[in-house]
């Protein structure tokens, strides 16, 4: 804990020192939370209040003050306060402002976690989405709505069957939802429907967090899957042109040039 006598020199001091999050620092040595009188020479507790949230919008900031009156919380709620407690007479008030603090400072660490982690769900490949215990999104990254032609506005608020076709709806009740809890997670292939009505094959997971939350990872695998069956044909035909010709030695080598098959012929 750190003090100055005046709201322009803790001004100076929050612009020199920066401002530091207990959950992975930005910045060492940096604040985590402001506490401010009310009446003080040169600048008030409002207009320095206004002046941090000019500069650190979210920094926890508590008002605690001896001249408590309505206008007063309403004016600083207004500009963002964090919490508002008056003085009182005793030190009761002090260990209620300790907890405040505590209370405040962790509140805001936890939200900034959230923060770092849609901020990394929103720039990641694969898709992702967010559902909550009934079954609707409340959170898709751009990755998961481009798969489906959808954007991130038409999705959230909708439920999962929406993107699933019909035929295996049935087995997401019985076999799939059921063993998320039981195993952990789920992973599998199942065909999908986008916006456009195009059937698309999409290898998916899905995984519950410790709120409830469903996590569903999404990769779109049609183009693959096509592509491999192609190559099984062209190998299969392959094949069994190999085995019918006799009066040539065939070989198959692999990339460093290394005989993997021969036919009867060779």
């Amino acid at each position: 804990t750190e003090f100055e006598t005046s709201a322009r020199t803790a001004l100076e001091r929050l612009d020199t020192a920066g401002v530091g999050w207990r959950n992975g620092a930005e910045e060492n040595g940096g604040f985590d939370c402001v506490v401010s009188d009310y009446e003080m020479p040169g600048m008030n507790g409002q207009a320095f209040l206004e002046a941090v949230r000019a500069e650190w919008a979210s920094l926890p900031f508590i008002l605690f003050t001896g001249k408590g009156s309505e206008e007063i919380a309403s004016e600083a709620i207004s500009a963002g306060v964090t919490d508002y407690l008056q003085k009182g007479v005793g030190t009761d008030r002090y260990a209620i402002l300790a907890n405040r603090i505590e209370n405040a400072v962790t509140k805001h660490d936890a939200e900034r976690m959230v923060s770092r982690a849609y901020g990394a769900m929103d720039t990641a490949r694969e898709g992702i989405a967010l559902l909550d215990e009934d079954g609707y999104f409340h959170y898709v990254n751009q990755a998961y709505a481009d798969v489906y032609g959808y954007s991130r506005e038409e999705l959230v608020g909708q439920h999962w069957e929406l993107l699933y076709a019909e035929e295996h709806i049935d087995q997401l009740y019985e076999e799939v939802l059921p063993a998320v809890p039981r195993d952990g997670r789920w992973q599998g292939e199942h065909t999908h429907i986008t916006k456009s009505g195009e059937r698309i094959l999409v290898d998916h997971a899905l995984a519950y967090a410790s709120t409830g939350t469903m996590v569903c990872l999404i990769r779109d695998i049609t183009e693959e899957k096509a592509l491999r069956r192609s190559l099984e044909r062209e190998r299969a035909q392959f094949e069994l042109f190999v085995d019918a010709v006799e009066e040539y030695a065939i070989f198959s080598l692999d990339a460093d040039g290394h005989v993997t098959s021969w036919n009867e012929g060779a």
